[in-house]
């Protein structure tokens, strides 16, 4: 897929039950991320970041979700684990959903398999630590693509995000490194 093509619409199971993707995120901006396997350390470490940044992301009007190739039961087992990781409570709410593709058809469709990682239990490619940003519109606004073996940084996604989200609403572009200074979303609740 490139930048600005429609990214397409799925049914997929979920931590949170079935959904289909257009219809889950609705008029808002998504954001997908996908994982090697659950109950990995780098992985657990990247959810909990992202369930730390759940009010960051809310506040954007940005919805997010995981995928991940293991099965819906693996991933209400890993939630608990990265809930405790994440200093979350057993009894709270995990803000966003896992995705199970346990056939890898969503990671192959979306060219999220990396070749140079190979799992030693299946023999089949890991899923890389891909990242794709969707507007409204459900056009590809940005996609990051990281090894299976390289820990995103989420600070980065949220910069990178702000910027789409500034330049969305002023015909400005941001230079390398920028920041927001201001926060234009206050007025958004």
């Amino acid at each position: 897929m490139k930048l600005g093509d429609v990214f397409p619409d799925f049914e997929a199971e979920t931590s949170d039950g079935k959904i289909k993707f257009w219809e889950w995120s609705k008029d808002s901006w998504s954001i997908i991320f996908s994982h090697p396997a659950d109950y990995t350390p780098v992985c657990t470490t990247e959810l909990a970041r992202v369930a730390k940044l759940a009010g960051d992301f809310a506040k954007r009007n940005i919805k997010v979700i995981a995928l991940s190739i293991d099965s819906v039961d693996s991933h209400v087992g890993w939630i608990k684990d990265i809930k405790k990781y994440s200093g979350m409570q057993d009894s709270d709410k995990f803000p966003y959903p896992i995705i199970a593709d346990e056939d890898r058809s969503l990671a192959t469709q979306f060219g999220m398999l990396d070749p140079n990682e190979i799992s030693g239990k299946t023999g089949l490619p890991l899923t890389a630590r891909a990242v794709f940003v969707i507007d409204p519109s459900h056009k590809l606004r940005l996609s990051l693509l990281y090894p299976a073996t390289t820990g995103r940084s989420f600070d980065e996604i949220l910069r990178a995000v702000d910027s789409l989200l500034l330049t969305e609403e002023f015909k400005v572009a941001t230079p390398a490194d920028w920041k927001v200074i201001y926060c234009f979303f206050a007025d958004q609740g």
